[in-house]
């Protein structure tokens, strides 16, 4: 029941991180400058402002673990939104466990998964049936965030002479995978979030924005926000 309920959680989660995009705006020059600029914004009390700036600043490597956590803050405290809270102090113990942080996003992961369950269960302790019932709403949602998204109209891309969009450079430290034969986006996405719905952020990370899917080879080593 227990493993059931934090599953759950993390389908939520996943559909949180698609919606608002998330970390999907990576490798934007001047990290440093983003941050102070999202600490000015926060600072002002223009909160949606400052999480703009901060998402710009991420790059996926360690170095940009106390970003996640300002986020997290922020998503907590001003914007009320405990799913996005959540995600962003799961990275940032991902990329810096032992961090000056790391024991308040621990404290905050378990009171936050907790309350959480009982704000979708409205009090009341939810059933193994609910749970079922509401993984599955939630998997139509982000069956129709991922149609809206692909409808959307993309920038052009930036691409070689053969016209294969041009891969983005990998930071040093950043976590990295190497596509295997069969790999897609989505079979990346389910190695590493247990489902399929950062598929389009692993794209947008690794490769200027297309209008479609990016053709994968074996041997390409990809960033994994």
């Amino acid at each position: 029941m227990r493993r059931l309920c934090f599953s759950f959680v993390r389908v939520v989660l996943a559909l949180a991180v698609l919606s608002l995009a998330g970390c999907d705006r990576l490798f934007d020059k001047g990290s440093k400058e983003s941050t102070a600029a999202g600490d000015k914004k926060a600072a002002a009390g223009d909160f949606r402002g400052a999480v703009a700036l901060y998402e710009a600043a991420l790059d996926g490597t360690a170095k940009t673990a106390d970003v996640h956590y300002k986020l997290a803050l922020l998503y907590d405290d001003k914007l009320k939104s405990p799913v996005d809270a959540l995600h962003h102090m799961d990275r940032y113990l991902e990329l810096n466990p032992s961090g000056t942080h790391a024991r308040d996003a621990r404290a905050y992961k378990k009171e936050g998964e907790a309350k959480l369950l009982t704000r979708l269960s409205n009090g009341s302790p939810i059933t193994q049936q609910d749970a079922v019932r509401l993984k599955n709403e939630n998997q139509i949602l982000r069956e129709q965030l991922a149609t809206l998204r692909a409808q959307k109209a993309l920038p052009a891309a930036t691409v070689n002479a053969k016209g294969e969009p041009v891969q983005k450079p990998i930071p040093p430290g950043a976590r990295t995978y190497t596509v295997q034969p069969g790999d897609t986006f989505a079979k990346i996405s389910r190695k590493f979030y247990k489902n399929a719905s950062h598929a389009r952020a692993i794209q947008d990370a690794n490769f200027n924005a297309v209008d479609g899917t990016v053709k994968i080879k074996v041997g390409m080593v990809f960033i994994i926000p």
